[in-house]
């Protein structure tokens, strides 16, 4: 049987960048005490990450309500026209 070598990276590789995927996959192969706790752990760390989504968000309305008022504008137009169809 003939082993093929690893070529080298292309650009159009997957490349784990980003620290959310990384630390899923640290986590994964970490020893669990069951799967309650990982599910917990797992469910901690969502619910960390959309606080910190939802206070971003929060504070651009705060700093430029007309621009968010504008989008929303414009997004209902959009959804409403494709509705129309």
């Amino acid at each position: 049987m003939t082993q093929t070598p690893i070529a080298p990276s292309s650009p159009d590789d997957i490349v784990l960048e980003d620290a959310i995927l990384a630390d899923g996959e640290r986590r994964s192969f970490e020893d669990t005490t069951s799967l309650r706790q990982a599910l917990r752990d797992d469910a901690d760390l969502i619910r960390s990450k959309v606080i910190g989504r939802v206070e971003t968000a929060r504070d651009g309305i705060r700093d430029e309500p007309m621009r968010t008022t504008l989008y929303a504008l414009g997004l209902g137009v959009i959804i409403g026209m494709l509705l129309r169809r």
